[in-house]
């Protein structure tokens, strides 16, 4: 078949949540024979990775978008006045319209897939301009949505200050009743877990369940092999994307009322945050611990802290979706502790697989019990391992993603 494939953030290398999601999804048409006219947006830093894409693309086009706090100002006023979300404004860019317009005058394609929430607007759009010629073949639409994102917004309230709160709650509306809208109008939608599934058709004006198929992101287990962990580590460690608000509240969470816990119990415990972009308050909370907590910002080989730490930590307050560092964490046969919402679509037992604590002082006190008893914590990073090759592997998983393409047919 024949995909036009629209996506918000190009998804290499695969190093976030969005990425990994995106580049296996590629991956995998691509090893079936499809022939896949992606267009993305693309972030200056990303040209250097733009050819490991077109090594899997029959085409790669590109528009570029930068960030700016003032345009992000401008969006959100015209967010308010049409209506539509913020997150969908801001990328309502007259660029990526134009680009996806040309392609239809040149090609005719089997589907258009919509890879998250904002890039579905343009596949709206570009079915609409194709009905108008009645000579092209009207394209299967797919809305693949990484995750509920107006519960995101409903989750963040309680960790802002109360004067921005109406704006969310503004936001999360017009999100709610946006991704309902979608999963009404397009072919098929994909959720990433039964939770988010049942979020998005929680606005949806029909009972239109079978038109939602359930295919949870992906990680490669051949390529994310067991690491060979320090056995009398006392390091903890914590990965994200910081910059992202949902991560870095639940990373300072943990900062403020669970790790001061375990450091009290066990001194020389230490912590180790790595990810792009941390917030100033990072650095000033790790001063006044005194070196055992290292803020790193982003590292591009994980392997040498992975080998020095004994718990990984995803200590996770808001959020939708699956949480990718999770998956890559079982890979890598890490013990984890994370949170209810940290742990949401993803079929893993409590105390087996994964520790699950949402209270700072259950959470620290399961931290300091799992350094104290190695052949628990072993048994913990093991059992996610066999969890992750059984269930989560690509090559596992997409053989749903068929039964979705063969409705195309």
């Amino acid at each position: 078949m024949r995909i036009l494939f629209l996506t918000q953030i190009l998804p290499y290398p695969p190093n976030a949540g969005p990425r990994v999601k995106t580049w296996h999804v590629l991956r995998h048409l691509s090893q079936n024979g499809h022939e896949i006219h992606m267009v993305t947006f693309l972030r200056e830093e990303e040209n250097a990775y733009l050819h490991f894409v077109t090594e899997i693309c029959t085409q790669v086009h590109t528009v570029k978008i930068k960030r700016k706090r003032l345009n992000d100002l401008l969006f959100g006023i015209k967010s308010i006045l049409t209506g539509s979300p913020f997150l969908v404004e801001r990328d309502n860019l007259p660029e990526m319209h134009k680009k996806i317009q040309n392609l239809l005058q040149k090609n005719d394609f089997d589907v258009i897939h919509a890879d998250q929430l904002s890039m579905a607007q343009f596949a709206w759009k570009a079915k609409k301009l194709i009905q108008k010629n009645k000579e092209k073949k009207s394209p299967f639409l797919i809305f693949d949505a990484h995750n509920a994102t107006w519960t995101i917004m409903d989750r963040m309230k309680s960790h802002i200050p109360s004067l921005f709160r109406p704006l969310i709650n503004l936001e999360k509306t017009k999100l709610r009743k946006y991704e309902g809208w979608l999963i009404d109008h397009f072919d098929h939608t994909l959720a990433v877990s039964e939770i988010d599934k049942e979020a998005l058709l929680s606005d949806s004006n029909i009972d239109i369940s079978e038109k939602i198929s359930i295919i949870p992101i992906a990680v490669d287990t051949q390529l994310l092999t067991p690491v060979t962990t320090s056995p009398n580590s006392l390091q903890l460690l914590t990965i994200g994307t910081l910059h992202y608000p949902p991560n870095a509240d639940g990373i300072r969470w943990f900062i403020k009322e669970v790790f001061p816990r375990v450091h009290k119990q066990i001194p020389n415990a230490t912590l180790t945050v790595i990810g792009k972009n941390p917030p100033n308050d990072f650095f000033d909370l790790a001063k006044s611990s005194s070196p055992s907590i290292e803020i790193t910002g982003y590292v591009d080989n994980l392997d040498p802290y992975l080998e020095k730490t004994a718990i990984l930590i995803v200590p996770v307050l808001a959020g939708g979706g699956m949480r990718v560092r999770i998956l890559e964490g079982f890979a890598r046969q890490m013990a984890i502790i994370t949170t209810t919402v940290g742990l949401e679509g993803i079929e893993a037992e409590p105390d087996r697989d994964v520790i699950v604590k949402d209270d700072p002082i259950e959470f620290s006190q399961a931290i300091i019990n799992l350094l104290n008893d190695r052949k628990k914590l072993n048994q913990i990073a093991n059992s996610g391992r066999k969890l992750v090759e059984q269930k989560y592997d690509w090559k596992v998983v997409f053989t749903k993603l068929d039964k979705v393409y063969e409705f195309v047919k």
